[in-house]
């Protein structure tokens, strides 16, 4: 049986947007097994490539990427523009779909005008990138996927993060000295899984192509994770310092900013090195020094090491 509930204002449950959805713990086991997981599958496409019709297993990731960014962009983009419509004033209506079966509810959605919005145009979004591989469009699937996987997963300590973060460094270090490996796959398919910028916006001679520059999710969603880290551990100082602080979002955010900042610092001398060498290194041969002593250095001066450790 299926049921349909709109929510009115005099409605017993409440029509206001959820504060938070909730996330998957990644535990310390899985900062260790995530760089080894990745490590295998990276391999075994590899290998795929090598053994299999090519055109067949790019048509079989595209189609999978596409349905993925999709359901990622509507994700985002509900976030967003619910966020930008309530600082309007603008009051929502939600519905509730539940099904039920035998006086057991084993499924139960939440949707409001914004999801109905959504969903067709991440579809035509995505549609859009699988029929033209265009770059602009790859960038919009490529950020959603990153801050729905940041929303998604929730590191469990700062160790966990830097396990995590050294884990993905070696992980980095490690393939990027394996080019007959990393360029078989980059040649041959072409996938929002990277944010890609031209080099140059202005100034290209009429009908040259742009050269570009990628930036990898692995280092947009890492460093990301580790940043929501610390705006968490920043809320439960403030909180102790102000036990009526609840949800609030006003309180002071040193280690997400320190960390933030660090990360804007480590991306552009990646870049600055990139551009004057033209040698391309690791990202996270930046991003994980930069983010890990960001946490460190700020706690050192503001004397709470101990409850970074026990954090």
């Amino acid at each position: 049986r299926k049921t349909v509930k709109r929510q009115i204002h005099e409605a017993e449950e409440s029509d206001e947007p959820e504060e938070g959805a909730s996330s998957e713990l990644v535990s310390l086991k899985d900062a260790y097994l995530l760089p080894v997981f990745g490590s295998l599958a990276l391999y075994g496409l590899f290998i795929a490539t090598t053994e299999w019709d090519r055109t067949i297993i790019n048509y079989a990731l595209t189609a999978y990427f596409g349905i993925m960014g999709a359901l990622a962009t509507a994700q985002v983009g509900v976030i967003i523009l619910t966020a930008v419509i309530t600082l309007f004033g603008i009051k929502l209506d939600y519905w509730h779909i539940r099904l039920i079966r035998t006086s057991h509810e084993f499924y139960t959605a939440r949707f409001s005008v914004v999801h109905l919005f959504m969903l067709p145009v991440s579809a035509m979004l995505s549609a859009y990138y699988v029929g033209t591989k265009n770059w602009v469009a790859s960038n919009l699937l490529a950020f959603s996927f990153a801050l729905s996987t940041v929303q998604m997963f929730t590191l469990e300590s700062f160790k966990t993060g830097v396990v995590l973060m050294s884990g993905m460094f070696a992980y980095d270090v490690y393939w990027s000295n394996k080019p007959e490996i990393l360029n078989v796959i980059l040649k041959n398919f072409d996938l929002p899984i990277k944010v890609v910028f031209p080099r140059l916006l202005l100034g290209l001679p009429a009908g040259q192509a742009f050269k570009f520059v990628s930036l990898g999710l692995g280092d947009i969603v890492v460093p990301g994770l580790f940043a929501a880290l610390c705006l968490r551990f920043d809320q439960q100082r403030a909180g102790v310092r102000n036990p009526e602080l609840g949800r609030s979002t006003q309180f002071r955010k040193p280690y997400f900013i320190g960390c933030i900042v660090a990360y804007t610092l480590g991306l552009g001398s990646m870049f600055a090195i990139h551009h004057i060498t033209r040698v391309t290194l690791p990202a996270l041969l930046f991003l994980t020094p930069a983010c890990v002593l960001s946490v460190f250095m700020s706690a050192a001066v503001r004397g709470e090491l101990q409850h970074v450790f026990q954090y």
